[in-house]
């Protein structure tokens, strides 16, 4: 390789965070055949030129892999802001009708008063010559008080509610413009992280590309060769759960179709579409990120976990995985690439949440 390529890959390698480069590491999870390394002599400063890019490129995809979870995390929220506002701006308008009706029953009080020569219907009681029409006239007096600071507290209530509502409605755009902001925020480290990943894959030959790929499989096998060694694989015999079945048959389902940042299908993914679509397809609704997921579904041990339960890599929970048995599972690895099967432990596990934990198996 070059003196120029051998720079733009020792300037790219500084560069540092976040989602793995995944392939799958055969078809043979339970015990996966290592690839073939480079040949040894003239070619072995590219080999370890080439494994500075994996590692690089993993660093960029990861980063990018973080990223897409703020921008999915901020996608969500903007949509329950949107909903909210939308919600607000209807109680709006019901309260201004409410409000025209009220102070148009209020005007008509007026005016009957104000036929009545001024006076307030105590005085035509008064000024009545026939006893029952004193005492009818005093039960209508009740009720016209009655009715009458009913309906100031009514138009009070009303306005105070308006009041309210145009607070929180006010409050509410202002959550949803930072939203937005931070959406946008979001979509920049991405793109950036992706340009930058691409920018270095297209600067190798075609054969470079091919040892990179294959470099990248024997990271995956080694990973996954580990985890099988330490007899995990004997302890895992979990039965998935109906809805579990279900899971696993939709996200398999999708193999083959490209990934992409902030996809949810139907013909396109990332990593926690694909698991969170699976699970409505399910249904059974869970959180939009892998982030999300693992705070808020059901811890399992990994030896206990079983087929449609979710795999959470990394210390920061940036990509998430179905298990579907066997030691393998199905994810949407990263952009350029694919969904696929890959090894379970092909990844550094953080844990395993289960979506359906009051389900039974079967």
């Amino acid at each position: 390789m070059g003196t120029g390529k051998r720079g733009l890959i020792a300037t790219a390698v500084a560069v540092v965070c976040a989602v793995t480069v995944l392939a799958a590491p055969g078809t043979a999870f339970a015990n996966p055949t290592p690839s073939p390394t480079p040949s040894a002599g003239a070619a072995l400063a590219t080999a370890q030129d080439l494994e500075a890019v994996r590692k690089k490129l993993d660093k960029l995809y990861r980063a990018a892999g973080r990223a897409t979870d703020e921008y999915n995390a901020a996608e969500e929220k903007a949509d329950k802001q949107s909903a909210e506002v939308v919600e607000l701006a209807k109680k709006i308008v019901k309260g201004q009708e409410k409000l025209r009706k009220l102070k148009d029953r209020a005007g008509a009080a007026a005016a009957a008063q104000y036929r009545g020569g001024g006076l307030p219907p105590e005085a035509h009681l008064v000024l009545s010559d026939d006893p029952q029409d004193f005492l009818d006239g005093a039960g209508r007096v009740r009720e016209g008080h009655h009715a009458t600071k009913g309906l100031l507290g009514e138009l009070t209530r009303t306005q105070e509610d308006l009041e309210q509502y145009a607070k929180d409605a006010s409050a509410q755009w202002k959550k949803l413009e930072a939203g937005r902001k931070a959406k946008a925020a979001a979509q920049k480290k991405i793109e950036k992280q992706i340009a930058q990943a691409e920018k270095l894959e297209s600067a190798l030959q075609k054969e470079e590309q091919e040892r990179l790929a294959e470099l990248e499989k024997e990271a995956a096998n080694k990973a996954q060769t580990a985890w099988l060694d330490s007899g995990i694989l004997d302890e895992i015999d979990g039965k998935a759960s109906e809805q579990g079945k279900k899971a696993v048959q939709y996200a398999t389902a999708q193999i083959g179709k490209p990934y992409q940042w902030g996809a949810e299908g139907p013909e396109t993914y990332d990593c926690s579409g694909l698991t969170s679509q699976a699970w409505i397809s399910a249904g059974r609704g869970i959180p939009r990120t892998s982030q999300e997921q693992w705070k808020r579904l059901k811890h399992i041990a990994v030896q206990d976990m079983r087929p449609g339960d979710l795999i959470i890599y990394f210390g920061d929970a940036s990509h998430v995985a179905m298990y579907i048995g066997d030691g393998a599972m199905v994810h949407a690895p990263r952009p350029g690439r694919t969904v696929t099967i890959a090894g379970a432990g092909s990844m550094p596990i953080l844990g395993v949440v289960r979506p359906d934990p009051d389900t039974g198996a079967n």
